[in-house]
């Protein structure tokens, strides 16, 4: 487990006029990489999208906008999209952007070597399909769709998807090996001491979007401090210990120590946002394929109490994949699992429960509540006559094992995904092609693909709201809550806010004389 306590801390607190400006950011675990999309996981997002952009980005209210794009032209059948470049955009290395590199990184994207996160959202596998990509001139690059899809741009501007980002060819090695990202962002990368910190430094020639003021990842993004140090801490203790010396300027903290830090009279910040926390059920695996065992699981927890305990009051149940402050979260999608341990005796004794243990896999990351959901889930689980075993696994080994499907039950969380159909893409899908999905049901996936490609609000409302009740009587998960995202923020920090997307942005912020 990385647990970095006062040798970090004295890293980030080296030299005076050093601390003066930067900005100091605590993360639950290390980065993974630094390669946009490949091997990443929600903090390596966090900390690369300082440094990489996009053709597109999300605003602050979920809409999507042009980000190294200056306009977007879609043509009248829905299938071509021209995107028309800003000019005088520079990357790290000085070299000045132009439709080429945006065709080389696409292609790179692409390339089945290089082990993209998203490659199936756009080779057709999931749905959508990019048939054609060119570079007509200097400033405009081209992308053609197999068939019209109303969450293209939703695609591209997906921070998991490291929002397509534009790359110059030197950030892989000669043999094509990953190198460094020498992006287009505000920060470039400084240094990357692995278990231990990820330094950004400003790029002076950066040229920030138009607007007044941030926007989501677009609008204005001066880097107006001249360092911003990401450093990994897995012990809550230390993080809480950095916050209240000032060792540290931005950390997210459990629920539990927000009347703490209030105390304390540090800025206590916080936003709903779309990560979703809750409990996946293997349905391939031979005592969990059976519904009624799911649904007996489900009835047996009282979902109010755990999701009132670990978010410390903060939380609402949503057992919705639909965010509860989204546009899209209606009457229908408030309906949800009952706690009903009658109904979990009736179905136990209906699937043949035998009193197997049922391994439920959790990780002891401080700011997601996987472990004490864990915790309390056993306890109702082991009252209700079904035995369970908790598994703690590092965050590293916990993904790696949900990628493969490996699990009978685990404590998880999604990150946010601001549109309905991409939440849902999140989780469902073909196991045979796909083991990471949870959802095995070809016409939730038809459903969802049909979210897609339709743009009228009215019909994809009841699309979803068909949705939630088929996952509802399938059970492959469940979501207990929203994450209120709670960012404990130093007083010398000025301008740091959070938002739906939860992640942080060190653009647009600075430190006070």
């Amino acid at each position: 487990m990385i647990r970095i306590s006062a040798s970090v801390l004295a890293l980030a607190l080296s030299g005076a006029a050093a601390q003066a400006q930067t900005i100091n950011v605590a993360l639950n675990a290390d980065i993974r990489s630094t390669n946009p999309g490949v091997n990443r996981d929600d903090n390596t997002d966090g900390v690369v999208l300082h440094m990489v952009e996009g053709l597109v980005g999300y605003r602050e209210n979920g809409a999507v906008a042009p980000l190294l794009a200056e306009k977007v032209e879609v043509s009248p059948d829905g299938l071509t999209y021209s995107f028309h470049l800003r000019k005088g955009v520079k990357f790290h290395n000085g070299a000045e952007m132009t439709s080429a590199d945006v065709l080389w990184s696409w292609n790179r994207y692409m390339d089945p070597k290089t082990d993209w996160r998203c490659k199936p959202e756009f080779d057709g596998r999931i749905g959508l399909k990019v048939t054609e990509a060119t570079a007509p001139d200097a400033a405009t690059f081209v992308m053609k769709l197999e068939k019209p899809s109303a969450l293209f741009l939703d695609t591209m501007a997906r921070t998991d998807c490291a929002m397509v980002a534009i790359l110059h060819k030197d950030s892989v090695k000669p043999d094509g090996s990953w190198d460094k990202p020498i992006g287009t962002g505000p920060f470039q990368l400084a240094d990357w001491r692995r278990g231990e910190f990820v330094l950004l430094k400003r790029f002076d020639g950066y040229a920030s979007p138009p607007g007044e003021k941030r926007d989501g990842y677009v609008g204005s993004k001066r880097p107006e401090v001249a360092e911003v140090k990401f450093l990994a801490i897995a012990d809550g203790a230390t993080v809480k210990a950095g916050l209240l010396s000032g060792a540290l300027d931005v950390a997210d903290v459990p629920d539990e120590d927000v009347p703490e830090m209030k105390k304390s009279g540090l800025q206590v910040l916080t936003a709903p946002s779309a990560t979703k926390h809750g409990i996946l059920l293997q349905s391939r695996d031979p005592l969990l394929s059976d519904v009624r065992m799911r649904q007996a699981i489900v009835s047996a927890l009282d979902q109010d109490e755990i999701v009132g305990a670990v978010s410390n009051g903060l939380g609402k149940t949503n057992n919705s994949a639909v965010y509860v402050t989204s546009p899209y979260y209606d009457e229908v999608q408030k309906k949800r699992y009952s706690h009903d341990p009658a109904r979990t005796k009736k179905l136990l004794a209906e699937a043949g429960y035998k009193g197997e243990t049922i391994k439920l896999i959790a990780n002891k990351r401080s700011t997601v509540p996987s472990y004490p959901i864990a915790i309390m889930a056993q306890a109702m689980l082991q009252a209700a006559g079904i035995k369970s075993e908790i598994e703690i696994l590092e965050w590293a080994t916990q993904l790696d094992r949900f990628s493969k499907g490996n699990y009978q039950m685990m404590s998880f969380s999604y990150s946010a995904r601001i549109d309905p159909a991409q939440s849902y893409n999140q989780f469902s899908g073909p196991k045979d092609k796909l083991p990471s999905k949870v959802w095995d049901n070809r016409e939730a996936d038809a459903l969802i693909e049909k979210a897609t490609l339709v743009s009228d609000e009215a019909e994809r409302r009841k699309i979803f709201d068909q949705l939630h009740g088929m996952m509802l009587a399938d059970a492959p998960l469940i979501f207990l809550y929203n994450q209120v995202d709670t960012a404990v923020v130093s007083k010398r920090l000025q301008g740091f806010a959070p938002w739906v997307a939860s992640k942080p942005r060190l653009w647009e912020v600075s430190l006070a004389k």
